[in-house]
């Protein structure tokens, strides 16, 4: 399901969060009924986290991750790290790069195979994704921008890109990734769709300003409508092939 809301006046909840299928970090400040909204959806499937990344809250721009791993940048301050070590699940790595594009959100976008990067991106943080996230690297520009991380969001299921997006370029990424790809915006026609939305398999959340339509095409091209976490539909098919046996 897609959820809207507000940060403090924001939608650009993007800006804010970073969610993942084996976590969801949120920027420390923010009022209650924020949090109250990621709590309701995730709490009881994976940790909600409150943090700051080199003291700012923008922590959805300074960060990235996926369900393997969280990439901090080099400000990360050392008691910053260790609160996030100690609140992420175990198996979830949590390292700093030195990469002097510090603002990793808008630089890289990843799901848990496949990650898009900045096409400046230095080569050691490149190999700091793959072996962190565990996934793919892919240097590539979206509609002619390369703060790939800005300007598109895709999960496991599929993604959001910039709407000016040729479909030359989207059949080349849908291939790429190997998820199906739609051009859209967020957010009542806000093209920065990474900055505008957070998603992972199961649920979506974006600004309060997201119309009807642009939230139908979330719910669509994510597979939302009557989504699960792959745990909870683990042990549903569990009990069901007991009661069947």
């Amino acid at each position: 399901m897609a959820t809207r809301c507000l940060f403090e006046n924001s939608n650009e909840i993007g800006v804010f969060s970073v969610l993942t299928n084996s976590y969801c970090v949120v920027a420390i400040g923010g009022s209650e009924n924020f949090y109250s909204i990621f709590e309701a959806e995730l709490a009881e499937h994976i940790p909600v986290v409150h943090a700051s990344i080199a003291g700012c809250r923008v922590v959805g721009r300074l960060a990235v991750g996926n369900k393997n791993g969280l990439l901090l940048p080099n400000s990360t301050t050392d008691q910053e790290l260790l609160h996030l070590r100690n609140s992420l699940p175990d198996s979830v790595k949590v390292q700093r790069t030195e990469e002097r594009l510090s603002a990793l959100g808008n630089c890289v976008a990843a799901n848990d195979y496949v990650a898009l990067t900045h096409t400046d991106l230095d080569r050691e943080t490149e190999e700091l994704v793959a072996d962190v996230l565990g996934v793919e690297v892919l240097r590539h520009s979206i509609a002619g921008e390369v703060l790939v991380g800005s300007f598109c969001n895709f999960t496991n299921q599929g993604g959001l890109v910039h709407p000016m997006t040729t479909l030359e370029d989207l059949d080349e990424l849908s291939s790429l990734l190997q998820v199906p790809l739609v051009a859209g915006t967020v957010n009542r026609g806000s093209e920065v769709i990474g900055a505008g939305m957070v998603a992972n398999d199961w649920s979506a959340f974006c600004g309060l300003e997201t119309t009807s339509t642009e939230l139908s095409l979330i719910e669509s091209v994510f597979k939302l409508r009557d989504a699960r976490p792959s745990a909870l539909v683990n042990q549903m098919r569990g009990s069901l092939i007991d009661q069947l046996s």
